[in-house]
Formats: structure tokens, C-alpha cells, sequence
């Protein structure tokens, strides 16, 4: 039987997905692939996922490059498969530079041209472009090796001598500023902001941490109880859970919290499903299991799904307060500021030193009026005044 190309394309990789970025080649044009060997990694929507080869073969053309986005069912990259014997970049029956798109420029390369370009990861499009002093034009080792010794352009310095460094954006930071971008233009922001005493919240936490650690196995934190005091408050004021799409309004009788989490790439929202079912102690184990999962890069595509509401916490870079951005398509969002301490006259006019948290509330005001946000922000600030029993 004759050699054959198989054309890779992006696969689908979740329910919502439609497009990804390419984060990286794990592979190089000429490289000999197993089946079901990872040969890139793509990202969807903040979360990283390899595509596999289907087939054993040599890697001929890569047809994407790194920080570009494509669509679902576009190709990737090309394999060549051989039906006989182990295939290896020499072997194929057509030259692998004749598998690339400048074949006129490269069907000539020599088998020791196309093994330098591939251990120094130059693609064959970029040693097409190299002025060859071979015969007839041909590019010689020699001309590679002057190729990458040739120092980079450097940027023309400013009035001020001050050099300027060009910086791709990545694609998690991509996908973050599309969705930004999207929400801002989409929704009319509007924000409320409710100051807090949870000194008695605190205090309760601190006398219940060890006991709570010893008895569920992770640590006891005023998150937990903000998520709770959130899932307690919509379930009187069910449109803060809500989406809109186009006319119409989507209710939501399930309450997806989902929790901006910083890694080192940017903020990604790992989500909490149906927090209306679950007790303190299971939000408490969800936090930390997506938490760890975030940081060290374990988030599968299903655990950023179907969020409804977010919270983030800026708080702990020891900000107070924070106006943040609602994710799309989302209708609302809850920010948390440090809890810090200051004195404050309590209700029989005595003064005390208490402990206060700004929580913000930015809401998308086609939805939502101003008295509905304050009405549920209020819910929130009492939820979390009282102490636990």
C-alpha cells in the first residue's frame, strides 16, 4: 500500500468550545510521531490541553503557529503515514520539504539541511526565505549556521533612549481581554459597595479552625462563608443568578460560584456546581481542590464550565476596595477587600476596635436595578454579621 498524508484537525474540546490558541509545538516539522503522542498544546478559555497523534508517521507541515487561534475543524498539521516499516523523517517516499507550502523553494533542500532545520526549530517556510549561496541557490549548512548566528534587529530607541520590548500576548491573557472587552461593551456596569463587620464571623472562625481541619481535613475560611452567605442571597434575589440572551431572560435554578483564582499566567475562574446543595464543609473542600488544581495547572475544561455568579478576592493583595468587571455572560460579580481593622462606634454608641471587609457588587444594569443589587447586597452583609450557632 502507498504512503498517505493524514491531515490533523482541532477537535472538539468541550461543550462551549468553539475556537482555541495554540500554546506550543511539542513537536518539529520532520519529527517522527507515535500514535497518540502529544504533538501540541492548545489553550481553551484559560485551560491547556495537548492534541495527540492519531497515527504513527513523520511530522511533514505544520499549518498554525504559536499565539495563533483557530476554529474547530481546522487543520493543524499534516502526518505522513507509511504503511511499511518505521517511518523516519529520511525514509518518506517524497522529500519532507516537498510537504511544505513554498515546495518550489524547498523540494531541493538536502537531508542534512532538513535535519539542522529541524533540531534548531526553523521552520521550512523561514529557510525558504534564506538566500542560498548553493548551486543553483541551494541552502547549505553554512547558510543555516550564518542564519542563526545573525543577531536579532534591535528596536529603534525612543527620544529618550529608552528601548522598547515587543511582547506577544499570550493566549491565556488573550482570552481574558476578549471576554473583558466583550462584557464591558455588551453590559451596562453599575456597582454598590457594602462595608462589613465580620469581627464575630472571625472570631468564630478562629476558635473553630483546628476542630474543623481535624474533622474535614482542610482549613476553615471566611470564603466558605461568603460563598454561602452569596448562594443564601440569590435564592431571594434569583435575577443576580441570571443570564440574558438577546431578549430573553435565563434563569438559573442551579448556583455555579465561580472563584477567580491568580496564577501566574493571568486569573482563571474554576467554577463550584450547585452550591445550593452543598453544606459549609463541602464548599470548603471544593475551594481547595480547585484552588490546588488552578495553580498547578490540573483545571480540566469542565471544571470552568457553567459558572452563573463569580467572587474574586482582591483583598488579599491588601486591597480595600476594587471595582471589578463582570464575566461574560454572566450578570453579575462580587469583590472582596481585606479584612482590616478599624474603630467603629457600636450601636450603644461605645466604641470598639472591629474588623471590616468592603464587599463590592457590579451588576449588569439591563438586568438588574440599583434597590434589586442593594436589596441582595444587604442580604449578604447580614448573612455574615451574625456569627454561626
Amino acid at each position: 500500500m502507498s504512503d498517505r498524508i493524514l491531515e490533523i484537525k482541532l477537535p472538539k474540546l468541550g461543550e462551549s468550545i468553539v475556537s482555541a490558541t495554540v500554546v506550543q509545538w511539542l513537536k518539529k516539522e520532520g519529527d517522527h510521531v507515535s500514535q497518540d503522542e502529544p504533538i501540541l498544546e492548545v489553550s481553551t478559555d484559560k485551560v491547556n490541553s495537548e492534541i495527540p497523534a492519531p497515527q504513527a508517521g513523520v511530522l511533514t507541515e505544520i499549518l498554525v503557529q504559536v499565539n495563533e487561534e483557530v476554529d474547530v475543524g481546522a487543520p493543524l498539521a499534516k502526518i505522513l503515514i507509511e504503511n511499511s516499516g518505521e517511518v523516519t523523517p529520511t525514509q518518506t517516499s517524497k522529500p519532507l520539504s516537498c510537504q511544505a507550502s513554498n515546495e518550489e523553494k524547498t523540494s531541493f533542500l538536502s537531508p542534512a539541511v532538513l535535519k539542522m532545520a529541524s533540531e534548531k526549530g526553523i521552520s521550512l517556510d523561514a529557510v525558504s526565505h534564506i538566500l542560498g549561496t548553493g548551486h543553483g541557490g541551494r541552502v547549505t549548512k553554512r547558510d543555516l549556521e550564518d542564519y542563526l548566528a545573525k543577531p536579532a534587529e534591535p528596536l529603534a530607541p525612543e527620544k529618550n533612549d529608552m528601548s522598547i520590548e515587543k511582547l506577544p500576548m499570550g493566549a491565556v491573557r488573550k482570552a481574558i481581554a476578549d471576554n473583558m472587552v466583550r462584557s464591558f461593551y455588551e453590559a451596562p456596569h453599575a456597582s454598590l459597595v457594602a462595608e462589613v463587620d465580620v469581627t464575630d464571623l472571625m472570631t468564630y472562625i478562629k476558635t473553630k479552625r483546628d476542630a474543623f481541619k481535624e474533622e474535614h481535613g482542610v482549613k476553615l475560611t471566611i470564603t466558605s462563608y461568603i460563598v454561602q452567605a452569596i448562594t443564601s442571597a440569590i435564592k431571594l434575589y434569583p435575577m443576580v443568578n441570571a443570564s440574558i440572551d438577546k431578549d430573553t431572560i435565563l434563569m438559573k435554578r442551579f448556583i455555579n460560584m465561580g472563584i477567580a483564582v491568580s496564577i501566574e499566567k493571568g486569573v482563571i475562574v474554576p467554577v463550584i456546581k450547585n452550591c445550593q446543595q452543598k453544606k459549609l464543609p463541602e464548599i470548603a473542600k471544593e475551594i481547595v481542590k480547585l484552588s490546588d488544581k488552578a495553580r498547578n495547572n490540573k483545571l480540566k475544561q469542565e471544571d470552568l464550565e457553567l459558572g452563573t455568579i463569580t467572587m474574586t478576592n482582591f483583598g488579599m493583595s491588601g486591597m480595600q476596595i476594587g471595582i471589578p468587571i463582570i464575566k461574560y455572560p454572566e450578570v453579575a460579580i462580587i469583590g472582596i477587600g481585606s479584612i482590616h481593622k478599624k474603630v467603629a462606634a457600636l450601636e450603644d454608641d461605645s466604641i470598639a476596635i472591629r474588623k471590616h471587609v468592603y464587599l463590592t457588587l457590579t451588576f449588569d444594569h439591563r438586568l438588574i436595578d440599583g434597590i434589586y443589587g442593594a436589596n441582595f447586597l444587604n442580604h449578604v452583609k447580614k448573612f455574615l454579621e451574625k456569627a454561626p450557632e
